[in-house]
Parts: C-alpha cells; sequence; structure tokens
C-alpha cells in the first residue's frame, strides 16, 4: 500500500466538502483491493462509515428507499424491504458469503456497477432512481458501460428509490470461486409493463433484455421465453464460460426467474 490521507466523515456535507478528487470508500471490497494493487491511487479517501444520514431503509407505501450505506445484510433480513419487494430482500441474501454480506453496502455496488454484479438487475428491472447529494437520475440513464455510470466526479449516492412492483424476481447462476453473477436475470412486472434486466453477461456491462420484455408482457408465463435467445455477439466470454455458454444462460436464468 502507499500513502494516502484518511478522513472519517460525520456527514453528507462533511463528505462531499473532503473529497476533492479523491474516491469515497464504503465497504471497500473493489477499492481497496486495487489501491493495494496500485490500479487505483487516489491520495484521499473519505470514509462513509459514520454517516448516519446515509444509513436505512424506509417504504412510503408507494417507494421503497434503500439509504446508499445500508449493508447486504441489511436489505436481506429488512422487514421493510420483505414485505415491500420481498425479491430484494432474497437478491441481496445471495450476495458473496457472510463476510461480504455484513461490510458490503448497495451504494458502493451501484457505484462501482461491477459487470457482474446483483444489484444492477434490480436497480434497472425495478426502474429505480438513482439519488444522489446533487440530482436524481433515472436507472436507464445510469448505467454507461463496464464499471461505468452516469455519476460525475465527486458525485455521491445518498440512496436508491424502488417503485414497487407488482412482481420481482432475481435468478442467478453463480461463479462458484467468486459467488459473483455469471448471469443473472431480473424481472418485474408493474401492470401491464415488464422490465427484463441482465447482469454478469452483458459486454457493455448490464442491459435491458427487450424482446423477453415484450413476450412476458403479452404472456406472463415462463413458456412466453420459449425459443427466445440473445445473441451471443451481445455477450462476454471469458475463462469462465464462452459468450455462447452465457448466452444460453441467460435464457435459462430467465426462466428460472418466472418460476420454471
Amino acid at each position: 500500500m502507499y500513502a494516502f490521507t484518511h478522513h472519517s466523515a460525520t456527514s453528507i456535507a462533511d463528505a462531499v466538502k473532503s473529497v476533492g478528487e479523491g474516491k469515497y470508500l464504503a465497504g471497500g471490497h473493489t477499492l481497496v483491493p486495487t489501491m493495494k494493487q496500485r490500479l487505483a491511487m487516489p491520495g484521499n479517501i473519505v470514509d462513509l462509515n459514520k454517516v448516519a444520514e446515509l444509513k436505512g431503509v424506509s417504504d412510503n407505501g408507494g417507494v421503497l428507499t434503500v439509504k446508499a450505506m445500508t449493508r447486504h445484510y441489511e436489505v436481506e433480513n429488512s422487514p421493510v424491504v420483505q414485505k415491500a419487494i420481498p425479491g430484494l430482500a432474497k437478491l441481496a441474501g445471495g450476495i458473496g458469503d457472510p463476510q461480504v454480506r455484513h461490510r458490503g453496502t448497495m451504494g458502493g455496488s451501484v457505484a462501482n456497477n461491477d459487470p457482474a454484479a446483483d444489484y444492477p438487475a434490480a436497480v434497472l428491472a425495478l426502474n429505480a432512481t438513482i439519488v444522489t447529494d446533487r440530482r436524481r437520475i433515472a436507472a436507464d440513464d445510469y448505467f454507461k458501460g463496464l464499471f461505468t455510470t452516469a455519476l460525475e466526479d465527486s458525485e455521491l449516492i445518498t440512496a436508491i428509490e424502488f417503485p414497487h412492483a407488482d412482481s420481482f424476481s432475481y435468478a442467478k447462476f453463480r461463479n462458484p470461486a467468486s459467488l459473483y453473477a455469471m448471469v443473472g436475470v431480473a424481472i418485474a412486472k408493474k401492470g401491464g409493463a415488464v422490465r427484463v434486466a441482465v447482469t454478469g453477461a452483458g459486454s457493455d456491462g448490464v442491459f435491458r433484455w427487450k424482446e423477453a420484455e415484450d413476450k412476458l408482457a403479452a404472456n406472463f408465463t415462463a413458456a412466453a421465453l420459449d425459443g427466445l435467445a440473445v445473441s451471443p455477439s451481445r455477450v462476454n466470454g471469458d475463462l469462465h464460460g464462452s459468450a455462447e455458454y452465457r448466452a444460453h444462460l441467460i435464457g435459462v436464468m430467465a426462466k428460472r426467474a418466472m418460476g420454471a
């Protein structure tokens, strides 16, 4: 590790004022390893773990709000989340292992936008809104590519707002070592509209599968997905699985998310 300045923020205003050209530290699962390898070398680190304003879950009957520093295990075990969007609680319970779930945060995951992370699929499928210290960003406008988002320099995610859905489910095929999603598919239905989001496979990160949305909007059953496939040209291949393999898994996980 190299020398850097560490600041433990006590409020959102304190964090934003202190960060400068540095980085925010939430759970640290990505930032700390990349700093150790010197793939990232910020000179200033602003620790968010003592910012009470960034913690907690609330629901107003139509929108579930999860503050950015809420841990995965808190999302999993929150009665508020379990009542409002039970599939989101289940998704959180499948992230990593207990150590990861007790340290990692929703805001950190969404800010990092790892192409194999679980939360981006939920955010996109549920048409959530990312709230920052400056503005509100719709999910469709937020994800810009691998590890890339609409966030500007020093912009801080403060909360994520999830509209209630008639149904929401998520299924993933986990890498047995990392437990990251090799492919994960989230499906949300609200009224006559259906949104399907795929993580872990896209060559440009998380994406909506519009063809599946159209099929499920017309017939919300697993059978509606029969014969539907994503082109391997849209999918990443690596040592864990070829593009063709992942493309096949997308269809399998979509059917599982539908209960098949």
